[in-house]
């Protein structure tokens, strides 16, 4: 399994960026897809979730709700987090991550998720 994220990069505050998490090497669509972020000197934490297996459920962080959305194309084994009104605090190395067995109520738990990406930097200005 292998997962490439891509589209950081550097934005003033207000911006917006679209983070992609490309995967290989899985059946996709039983994928639980997450991502999460680690900002210098910080704990990695939680940022959004999208259940796999045709199930709906969908988490955000609440420091994120209202402005990130992540999605999911199957077709394309790829999935997305729409970043909006990015704020300096958002400033993080982003990853995404990927599993076939995770709990509902564990998914914003990093340690359920067995496959990662190689992270992608988002800088936000102020």
């Amino acid at each position: 399994v292998q997962l490439q994220a891509s589209g950081g990069g550097l934005v003033q505050a207000g911006g917006s960026l679209r983070l992609s998490c490309a995967a290989s090497g899985l059946i996709f669509n039983r994928y639980t897809m997450s991502w999460f972020r680690q900002a210098p000197g910080k704990e990695r934490e939680f940022v959004a979730v999208i259940a796999g297996n045709g199930r709906s459920t969908i988490k955000y962080a609440e420091s994120v709700k209202g402005r990130f959305t992540i999605s999911r194309d199957n077709a394309k084994n790829t999935v997305s987090l729409q970043m909006n009104n990015l704020k300096p605090e958002d400033t993080a190395v982003y990853y995404c991550a990927g599993d076939r067995n995770v709990i509902v109520g564990l998914m914003a738990t990093s340690k359920e998720y067995d496959y990662w990406g190689q992270g992608t930097q988002v800088t936000v200005s102020s």
